[in-house]
This record gives C-alpha cells, structure tokens and sequence, in this order.
C-alpha cells in the first residue's frame, strides 16, 4: 500500500499525466448519464484502453427506477463504489442486496455470472463509480462480496477497500492491484508516495483537491509512475480513489 504521511512532499516525477473530468468519453441514455475513464461501449479511444490491470472505471448516475437489467460477464473483477442513493444487485450465484454510500461490492465473473444493477430508488438518482480490473487468472469460480466500510477511516487518511490478500481488513480480488479512498477536509492534507515498482492511478470521486498544487475536481483523474511522491490537500474538500498497480 503506497505511503500516505505527514511529511512535506512535492511532485517529482515529470511523467505523471493529468486528465480532465471533460476529456472523458461519455454515455447519455435518457436513464444513464455515464462518463468513461477508458474505452467502454460505443466510446473507444485507442490510448486510453486501460491503465495496467484497470479496464474501467465509469462514473454512472442512473435516474429512479431503473437501471442495467440482467446481463453477463466474465473473467473481469467487478467492482461498485456508490457516491450517492442506493444501488440494488441481484446475481447467479443468488447474492443480492442495497447498496449505500461507503458501501463496497466485489464480484469475480469468473467463468461467467449474470447479474443486474438497480437504483433502489423511485424518487432519487444514484451516483456509483463501476470499476473493471482485470484478474490474474481465468476461469475463476464467480463469488460477490458487499460490505460496508466506516466513514471516519477514510477521513484524512486512506482507507484500503480492495487487495489481493485482504490486509487491513479489505476485500479480496483476483489480481495484484490495491484500491484506497480517502476523504481530505479543506485545509487538510495526506502525503502519497507510489513505490519504485509500482504505478499509481488517482481519481477524483466527488468534490475537489490541491494534488502537488494543481487543482483537481471530481471527475479529474492523475496517473502516476512508480517512484512519484505528492501532496493531496482539501481544497473545499473531496473524496479520492488511489490504485497502486503492479
């Protein structure tokens, strides 16, 4: 897990690459209003298929009372964060359940699992990041996973929701990648370091940062090669996902 402590630190890799909230490919369905890191559907670009073992990351709001109906997968590490409302699962493996802010769900396609994916809500939107990493082996037996992780983990601190071994109480997926949310307070501030062998991907969930000075804005996202060393601080404050990335 990269560093995160209060020592004084400044970018120092000249290979990190910012990009912005409105350079990301999009999906408007009347129902869905989605925003796409990496290719995904209809939206293909071919530079930004990915970043090492992440596939996807869609920044989805869907309207009340609907949603994605059943569909499958495969060989695909699923994994939904929500932002704001309630997200109702079903799957094949007969797991289900409602999803809400600090909650976390991880299913493993596997072989292959159908599933669909609901707001729960009749009257309000719900806002969730849906991630793709892809496993380290395939044909895995399928599996989900929800749980809910406390808000004062992750205030000003950074707060591990996915690993390959389920250190510090995260969830387990196939692959060797680390998922972290922090939740920074105006005027606070959290120190990353992405160690030598590894690579960093950062995105902004909701609100706003200052990342080495530059300011970030939900939606904005940063990539990291190994050895980079930064300084997140509130900026009227905002919640971060962090992958650290074999």
């Amino acid at each position: 897990m990269p560093s995160m402590k209060g020592r004084r630190v400044k970018m120092t890799s000249s290979q990190s690459e910012i990009r912005r909230a409105d350079q990301r490919g999009a999906t408007e369905l009347g129902w869905l209003h989605s925003r796409h890191s990496f290719s995904f559907g209809a939206y293909r670009d071919p530079s930004r298929l990915g970043f090492r073992a992440l596939r996807v990351l869609n920044d989805d709001v869907v309207e009340p009372g609907a949603g994605f109906g059943e569909h499958g997968h495969d060989n695909m590490e699923i994994i939904s964060w929500v932002l704001e409302g309630a997200l109702a699962h079903r799957d094949s493996t007969g797991s289900g359940g409602v999803l809400v802010p600090g909650d976390l769900q991880v299913m493993s396609a596997g072989r292959g699992i159908r599933h669909s994916e609901m707001n729960a809500s009749k009257t309000e939107p719900v806002h969730f990041l849906q991630i793709w990493i892809e496993p380290a082996r395939r044909a895995l037996e399928p599996s989900y996973e929800q749980r809910s992780f406390p808000a004062d983990g992750r205030r000003n601190a950074c707060q591990l929701l996915v690993s390959p071994d389920g250190r510090d109480e995260s969830m387990v997926i196939h692959q060797d990648a680390l998922l972290a949310v922090a939740e920074i307070e105006a005027e606070q501030r959290l120190d990353l370091d992405v160690p030598s062998s590894r690579h960093g991907y950062l995105h902004v969930a909701t609100g706003s940062v200052r990342v080495s000075g530059d300011a970030l804005a939900a939606g904005d996202a940063l990539s990291l090669p190994g050895g980079t060393k930064l300084r997140l601080e509130g900026d009227g404050g905002g919640q971060v996902l962090f992958f650290d990335l074999g």
